[in-house]
This record gives structure tokens, C-alpha cells and sequence, in this order.
């Protein structure tokens, strides 16, 4: 495992918590060993092969040493210096972008995430041009597959990769539909959403699971889970909610993944509440904090949906630094330290969540003309309707609804 140090104009990450957490994610793909690992100082990539000559010598003689089969590069590497590095070291190499791939393609279970995965490797292979696509043909039976006499076997890669991807983006519309249709069902039951996000291993599924008794995978692992999962929960007070756990974020989470996973992830967009579960015991914790701040920004979600920073994993700590912690959280509204493991906290989160919930509920009345039998039943059906008074131009209802619900009420 290779994490290249290049100084850029944005500043750089801490060298060695991201060449823990690029440890982390190759060990995250099953079968795989890391024999070696190392911070690279590039002072000036090299456009041809990243690295200059005496560090490819030095790391070709690893590579031989230790009778290496596969090189990660904890960064970006472009097509010509991936080949060209291949040829150089005799090994297969991937990137960031690769492995974070491949590892989702191993982990991915449903239907959906499988097409995604397949979608997001399929727009990464296009750009790298590589010729291991022509076993495409056989997906096609060769109609219209084979070009003429001047067509290059790129273009050929290029063409077969370009109609995979359409049949994919056909599959994947049919999916999504479905999931529309479910998000639509799911509106119609008065519940509140909190969705659970965070970094990856950051310990969403495991305060997931401890909080409504699912058994969801939950591993010391980067990306243990893929898939969102939605249970109905009864919390503190017995306000119901439908708690979501979504897929973990990390730091240059690559483009393809991000447009791919879009769909996922707008269970975020349609949350009442963001929870943001921290690792909080990682050295690296601030900058992952950033990472998930970043892209909940790029995915659009609102500045007026409240978020909660969730500080778990505080039974890891030494006793003087967790009550420090908690001593700087008790000065903040926006923060509450737990453990999903030992339970620390779990009572006051459920006591928190429940009162903000409640303070989000809107009391008004609204008046309504006998034209509008559609909009009373959309009321009715979300079972938001407190009061109903029938007048001379229509009906008079004293309501009780979220400002989620209120803002699907007036797109009718």
C-alpha cells in the first residue's frame, strides 16, 4: 500500500492516519494481505509514472522481495501511469478509486446497489481504455457489435462499455421507480424520519442496531454495510420515527460513486432529522467530520434541516479525555456523546430526538372548499387531521404536521 504525499494548493491530510485508513480499506477486501505499507513524499508528480525513478527502483525491489502480486496507490493515478507502472513493476496496480470500487462491488446485496456498483465500475473503466471489455460481445450475441475495417480495438472497448452502461441506466430507472414508489408509500405514514449518517466504520449500524433491535451487519471494517436500511422505532415518550442507515462516507469518495449511490442517499434529503455519528476516538475525527459535512453540502441536503453530531465510540477513550469530551458537548446543543456499544448516552439521545421532534410539529387550521376532496384525503391519510368542521364553502381543519409534510401538501 503506497500513500502518495503531494502537497497541493488545498493543503494535504495528515500522512499518517490516511495511510491507516488506506490500510483499512484494503483490508476491507476479502482475500487480501498487506504485507507492506508507506508514505511516498512526491514533491513533483511525475506525468509518465507518478513516482520518480529512484523510488520505482526502490519499491520494484519490495515488490520482488516480497513476491508482491498487487500494488494500491492510496490517491488519484491516471491511465498512462497505471500501464506504465504495470510495466515497470510486472504487478497489477489499482488506485483509490479502484479498490474503493472493488470493495463495493464485493459488499453491494441488493438489487440496486449491485447495478449502481456495476454503472459507477463501468464510467471508471471508460476513462482508463483498457481492452478487457470485448467480452462484452457475447452479452450482445455480436449484433451490430463489430466495426468496420478502420474501427481500433479502443473503440471497440469504448462502444461495448457505452451500451453496458445504457442497459444498466434501463435496469437501474426500473429500480429506481420502485424505491419512489416505496418512499411514496412511506410518506403517507405520519412518522417522522431521522436518518443516521457519518463516516465510514463510524459505528452507524451498531447504534442503528441497538436502537431498534435489527441485526444489520455491523463490523470494525470500512464499509461493512452497502444498503440502506429503514426500521420503525418507538422512542423516548412513545414517539414513533422510521430510523434509516445509509451508506458510510469517505474522503475522496470518488465521482462515479457519488452520481451512482445519489439515489441511496436521498433518504437523506427527505429526513426530518440528520444524525451525524462521529468517530470520535479516531485521530482522524475533525477531518472526517469535514468529509461528511462536504458532501451532505454536494447532495443539496437543506441548511434548515437540523443535524445532531453524534460523538460515539467514547468508550474507546481514556477516562480524563472522554470526560473531557463530555464536558465540552455538555456546553453545546448540537452534540451528545455516546457509545453504541456500551450504551453510554443512548437514553439522552432518545430523550433529545423525541424533543425535537415534538418542536417540529406545526398547530394550525386550514381551510378547505368541497373541491378540494383530494387534498382533505391526503390530510386524513397521513393522519394529521386533529379537528374537522364542516362550513358553507367547504371544510375547516385544525392540523397538526410536520413542515416536511406541510411543504408535500402545498406541491399537491
Amino acid at each position: 500500500m503506497l500513500h502518495p504525499d503531494i502537497q497541493t494548493d488545498h493543503g494535504r491530510r495528515d500522512a499518517a492516519p490516511a495511510l491507516e485508513e488506506a490500510m483499512a480499506l484494503a483490508l476491507a477486501l476479502p482475500g487480501l494481505e498487506v504485507v507492506a505499507g508507506e508514505v511516498v513524499n512526491v514533491r513533483q508528480p511525475q506525468p509518465g509514472t507518478l513516482f520518480g525513478t529512484g523510488k520505482m527502483d526502490e519499491i520494484k525491489a519490495l515488490i520482488q522481495g516480497q513476491e508482491i502480486a498487487l500494488v494500491l496507490v492510496d490517491g488519484p493515478v491516471t491511465p498512462v501511469q497505471q500501464r506504465n507502472l504495470e510495466e515497470a513493476w510486472k504487478v497489477k496496480l489499482l488506485d483509490r478509486t479502484g479498490l474503493i470500487l472493488e470493495i463495493f462491488a464485493d459488499r453491494a446485496a441488493t438489487r440496486e446497489g449491485v447495478l449502481q456498483v456495476e454503472l459507477a465500475a463501468l464510467s471508471y473503466q471508460r476513462t482508463r481504455l483498457v481492452r478487457a471489455w470485448t467480452h462484452l460481445e457475447r452479452q450482445r450475441g455480436g449484433l451490430g457489435f463489430v466495426g468496420g475495417p478502420g474501427e481500433t480495438q479502443i473503440e471497440a472497448d469504448r462502444r461495448a462499455i457505452d451500451e453496458a452502461m445504457i442497459r444498466i441506466r434501463r435496469q437501474l430507472s426500473k429500480v429506481t421507480k420502485t424505491r419512489a414508489l416505496h418512499r411514496a408509500s412511506r410518506a403517507k405514514v405520519p412518522f417522522p424520519v431521522v436518518a443516521l449518517v457519518g463516516y465510514t466504520n463510524a459505528g452507524k449500524s451498531s447504534l442503528f442496531n441497538r436502537m431498534t433491535g435489527a441485526e444489520v451487519l455491523a463490523k470494525d471494517m470500512l464499509f461493512a454495510t452497502l444498503d440502506p436500511t429503514m426500521r420503525a422505532v418507538e422512542l423516548a415518550g412513545g414517539v414513533k420515527v422510521i430510523l434509516s442507515d445509509t451508506v458510510g462516507f469517505i474522503s475522496s469518495l470518488p465521482t462515479e460513486l457519488v452520481a451512482a449511490f445519489r439515489a441511496t442517499l436521498e433518504e437523506v434529503l427527505e429526513a426530518d432529522l440528520i444524525l451525524h455519528v462521529r468517530d470520535i476516538a479516531s485521530p482522524a475525527t475533525e477531518e472526517q467530520a469535514r468529509d461528511v459535512d462536504a458532501i451532505l453540502e454536494s447532495l443539496g441536503v437543506s441548511e434548515e434541516v437540523t443535524c445532531l453530531e453524534l460523538w460515539n465510540k467514547v468508550d474507546l477513550l481514556p477516562d480524563d479525555k472522554a470526560e473531557a469530551l463530555r464536558n465540552q458537548a455538555a456546553r453545546r446543543d448540537d452534540v451528545l456523546v455516546i457509545s453504541a456499544v456500551s450504551g453510554e448516552g443512548l437514553e439522552r439521545l432518545q430523550e433529545v430526538v423525541t424533543g425535537h421532534l415534538e418542536g417540529l410539529r406545526i398547530e394550525e387550521t386550514l381551510a378547505l372548499a368541497f373541491a378540494s376532496g383530494r387534498h382533505r384525503a391526503w390530510l386524513h391519510e397521513r393522519d394529521v387531521v386533529l379537528a374537522e368542521r364542516q362550513t358553507e364553502d367547504g371544510w375547516s381543519l385544525d392540523l397538526r404536521w410536520s413542515a416536511r409534510q406541510k411543504a408535500e401538501f402545498e406541491r399537491l
